[in-house]
């Protein structure tokens, strides 16, 4: 459930760091455009982190899985 809940928090952070972009572009604000690519990059940077973690966990399962396959052989 943790997946789905870091999925949604990134999505959100994405939005809102492009909103605050486009809003700091309109206005003139460097600031707060700043703010929003920091943002977006965040959550970008969590993505790709988290993509991380999901493959590092499939190949250990799939070495234990194997490893006990063969010790049941």
């Amino acid at each position: 459930m943790s997946n789905l809940k870091d999925k949604l928090e990134n999505a959100k952070d994405k939005v809102l760091g492009k909103t605050k972009e486009v809003v700091g572009n309109v206005t003139g604000s460097e600031e707060t455009e700043l703010k929003g690519k920091l943002q977006t990059q965040k959550a970008e940077l969590k993505e790709k982190f988290d993509d991380g973690k999901e493959k590092i966990a499939k190949k250990i399962n799939d070495a234990l899985d194997k490893s006990e396959d063969n010790k049941e052989t």
